[in-house]
């Protein structure tokens, strides 16, 4: 099992998804995330993956591993705002790597 961190923008952005539904799939892919199957990810750059969730209108988890044993899931977001939602995750990753002890 992968230990799995939340950042609070993401848990901000969990938590005004108005979509149940989407809310609840989003939760089972961060479960199977932890149990070392995340699915439908490609690399966005600066070690930051891009977890898709092929429901609504395309949602993503931002994510960082870090020593293959945790993951933190630094934003969320879909198709429609990708481009913004990645630069905000590698602020996220960066700003951590800085401060990580």
């Amino acid at each position: 099992m992968v230990q799995v961190v939340r950042s609070a923008t993401f848990d901000r952005w969990l938590g005004k998804l108005k979509d149940q539904r989407a809310a609840a799939r989003v939760l089972v892919r961060i479960n199977r995330l932890a149990a070392g199957n995340p699915g439908d990810v490609k690399p966005v750059g600066q070690g930051v993956s891009e977890m898709r969730i092929n429901y609504g209108p395309g949602y993503r988890i931002y994510y960082l591993t870090h020593d293959d044993r945790v993951v933190l899931l630094l934003t969320g977001g879909d198709k429609s705002t990708q481009e913004t939602d990645i630069r905000k995750a590698h602020d996220i990753a960066a700003e951590w790597k800085r401060n990580r002890p």
